[in-house]
């Protein structure tokens, strides 16, 4: 009889422990499409047997085994951080591009190429206060087509420094989570938990496409988090929150004080941990502003290439017109040759900011363009005539950089078009190559339907298996009772 209870306790146990395998693969079938959720697997254990002591043999449940791998993680983050920091530039940078006109029609190069027409007219006729008042005209455009490109610029990096502070927010609420994962570890055994495990790891992807990260499994089973490897966002049970600042670096003393102000990454100290961040999408954010579009509008240390070029294209056509004459000297009066006056103003106090505060001189009207050149020799409309021919510059002292005022700001256009195309370019590389870290992960990690639902059927076949066993050995149990009761 020993024998038979001990059979059907051994039955018990393994019906128990297919319980418990079945429901392990129902959970992993619900879960499948969880975020950071991986195939929990369930084990086996064999009883030992004790025949001497009527002891059966029988199976029991093991632990149930969490099968994520740490390698295929890593990948995924790295891959997360890539393609952030190539998206976020593309974004920061794509809307400004379609404002850099470079067919010479619109913007910057459309109002050169009408006010050097207009100087060619005005050669033609350089006493007329028609041609004149059509160059006024014309170079009032040329100040504000770079007042417009400037305003776009600016408002390009004004967007970007919203998106900064928008993502070292999201940076602290995805630290807040890990951290209250790590609480949910440290008191109640979480790091076996499948749900708490892929809260948390789907927190360190969301977290590793904005800034680059490295993380490390702590003994107590919390995880550390440090953004770039060097500052810490999450240790144990703690958070540390980085912030945003714009400004304009001090040490060294700045150049151009007056320039737009940079964006900056503080930890949780107050110490600039900028340079420290080249990836991800704050990383990519940061290459945008500090970079690509400090270069075009300035910064601490750089005039800016559209500055230099309005101040060029100022400073040389107001030094030709101040070399004329407006009128020649009035031999019978004794009055002296009138000389020409400048026709662009601009802020000279802020030289990263000429682009925005170009304009024409307060007053200038028809009659106050000098056109004589006084030579020797002397040529009536020799002023117009060189200021047709900064068009085709035929001396360096008519170029920038060794470029005509146009090729100059085409050139800056392709210095944003070729980051544009840099950044698309390695997105899409960085696109494919996180899809294929995905597709490794869920291959080594993931949940596969088909398998979980044929060891849904082995287990359920074994359950029942068991159970008819259980069912017969009670039936047996009882007849042997009631055979005892008979005799007896």
């Amino acid at each position: 009889m020993s024998t038979l209870f001990s059979a059907l306790r051994s039955m018990a146990g393994a019906i128990d422990a297919f319980e418990t395998a079945l429901n392990v693969s129902q959970n992993n079938i619900a879960n499948a499409q969880t975020p950071g959720y991986v195939e929990q697997r369930a084990t086996f254990e064999a009883l030992p047997a004790d025949t001497v002591g009527g002891q059966s043999s029988g199976v029991a449940s093991g632990p149930t085994i969490n099968s994520r791998n740490i390698y295929a993680e890593t990948s995924v983050q790295q891959a997360q951080t890539a393609l952030g920091n190539w998206t976020q530039q593309l974004s920061t940078l794509q809307d400004l591009q379609s404002s850099f006109d470079i067919t010479g029609t619109t913007g910057v190069p459309g109002a050169l190429n009408t006010l050097y027409s207009a100087f060619s007219s005005w050669a033609a006729s350089p006493n007329d206060n028609t041609a004149q008042q059509t160059v006024i005209n014309a170079a009032q455009g040329v100040a504000q087509a770079f007042q417009q490109q400037a305003t776009a610029v600016s408002s390009a990096a004004q967007s970007a420094d919203t998106d900064l502070g928008n993502l070292v927010s999201q940076v602290n609420t995805l630290a807040g989570k890990i951290q209250q994962d790590n609480v949910q570890i440290g008191t109640d055994g979480g790091s076996k938990d499948s749900a708490v495990q892929a809260d948390l790891y789907n927190n360190l992807e969301q977290l590793s496409q904005i800034v680059p990260i490295t993380t490390i499994q702590e003994g107590d089973g919390t995880t550390t988090v440090l953004l770039a490897g060097q500052t810490p966002l999450v240790i144990g049970q703690t958070q540390y929150q980085i912030s945003s600042d714009f400004t304009v670096p001090q040490n060294p003393p700045p150049t151009y004080p007056s320039a737009p102000p940079s964006a900056q990454v503080l930890d949780s100290n107050g110490n600039d941990i900028t340079s420290a961040i080249t990836s991800g999408q704050i990383g990519g954010l940061l290459q945008a502003v500090n970079g690509t579009l400090a270069q075009i509008q300035g910064s601490g240390s750089q005039q800016g290439s559209l500055n230099q070029l309005a101040q060029t294209v100022a400073d040389t056509i107001n030094s030709v017109l101040t070399s004329g004459n407006i009128s020649d000297a009035n031999l019978t009066t004794g009055a002296p040759a009138v000389p020409g006056v400048p026709l662009f103003s601009y802020d000279a106090t802020n030289p990263a900011g000429i682009a925005a505060s170009l304009s024409v001189s307060s007053g200038m009207a028809p009659g106050q363009l000098a056109a004589i050149d006084p030579g020797p020799p002397e040529v009536d409309n020799g002023i117009p005539l060189a200021l047709a021919n900064l068009a085709t510059p035929q001396t360096g002292a008519d170029e920038i950089n060794g470029m005509s005022y146009t090729e100059f700001y085409g050139n800056i256009a392709g210095q944003l078009g070729t980051a544009i195309s840099t950044a698309q370019s390695n997105q899409t590389t960085s696109q494919d190559a996180l899809t294929q870290a995905q597709t490794l992960r869920q291959q080594e990690s993931g949940v596969d339907l088909n398998q979980e639902a044929i060891k849904i059927l082995q287990f359920q076949q074994s359950y029942d298996a068991a159970s008819k066993v259980v069912t017969a050995l009670d039936q047996m149990s009882q007849d042997f009772l009631d055979a005892i009761q008979l005799v007896t």
